[in-house]
């Protein structure tokens, strides 16, 4: 790539190098963009620094430097940390440059988002993502965006260096936010119901492989099944997406239906499921570690995997 072409794309920070944050950033690194970084933990932005990033000390001095800002934390009270707490980017970025929140947050606060940054001429994408940090890393996220035309102009370039596909799906923050609840209810009932079907195969006497096997290949089978039962499976539950997630996510799922006074029932019993374990001490690890709050069974031990 030459000089020319170098300056012509946009700069890009990342705000946020966890599970998805991290995979994010190499990617754009590996498809030419100078990337900048902040996180909380300074050794995680070292460490990209020393693959040819730039780290930053506060998310400010990273806005100060870039074109797009692309924000992958955890939730809603962490964003407005990012944007409008001490050393933030929003009064750093400069007018026209993007926004994009990638995070898993309320649709209403988005467009609440879309318009706080609008106030001094920062454009903001909607585009939270789904896929899991294995496709974060290799970029094949999925990623449900919406916005202005003109945001789309300046960072929609970036959002397919992150992902495979790139849904737009609307002019205006919020649309994006909706879909990705959709995506999480499903997502949280399907792990649900998988580590329901694994327990009760387990309580029955049947081994754990061989009811895996059978289902991967049967019409009972889901995505979530099969990606996250070999957790299960390993006796691993080293967090990729955490128990915790799911209780913030599912929350958000009902939180969302509420005002419309639209039942979720499913939705509410697997954020139920969620929370007992949590509650039982299991909110850091992976969410497949659901299935741990069923009585009775024999779960396979790592030495077993």
């Amino acid at each position: 790539m030459n000089d020319q072409q170098r300056s012509a794309r946009p700069r890009v920070g990342v705000v946020g190098l966890g599970a998805m944050g991290l995979g994010m950033a190499r990617n754009l690194r590996s498809a030419g963009y100078e990337v900048g970084v902040h996180d909380l933990r300074s050794d995680v932005a070292a460490e990209f620094a020393r693959e040819g990033g730039t780290a930053f000390p506060t998310p400010g001095e990273l806005a100060a430097t870039v074109d797009v800002l692309v924000g992958v934390v955890v939730n809603s009270a962490q964003i407005e940390q990012v944007l409008f707490g001490m050393g933030g980017a929003a009064e750093r970025l400069r007018p026209g440059t993007v926004f994009v929140m990638c995070s898993t947050i309320d649709p209403a606060t988005s467009v609440e988002l879309e318009g706080r940054l609008a106030e001094s001429g920062v454009l903001y994408l909607d585009a939270p993502v789904s896929g899991g940090a294995a496709r974060a890393a290799s970029g094949e996220l999925t990623m449900m965006t919406s916005g202005a035309p003109e945001a789309y102009a300046v960072a929609g370039p970036v959002l397919d260096a992150m992902s495979a596909t790139v849904h737009r799906l609307g002019a205006s923050a919020g649309l994006g936010s909706k879909v990705k609840v959709v995506n999480q209810l499903l997502a949280g009932v399907h792990i649900a119901a998988a580590a329901e079907a694994m327990a009760l195969g387990i309580k029955a006497g049947i081994p754990a492989e061989t009811l895996y096997e059978v289902i991967t290949h049967s019409a009972g089978n889901s995505w979530m099944f099969e990606n996250r039962m070999p957790h299960v499976l390993a006796g691993d539950y080293t967090p990729l997406s955490a128990v915790d997630i799911f209780v913030k996510d599912l929350g958000i799922v009902l939180d969302s239906a509420r005002p419309e006074r639209f039942p979720l029932p499913l939705a509410a019993t697997a954020h139920q499921m969620f929370l007992q374990a949590a509650a039982s001490g299991l909110g850091g690890e992976d969410d497949s570690a659901v299935i741990k709050i069923f009585p009775g069974i024999d779960l396979p031990k790592p030495e077993d995997g």
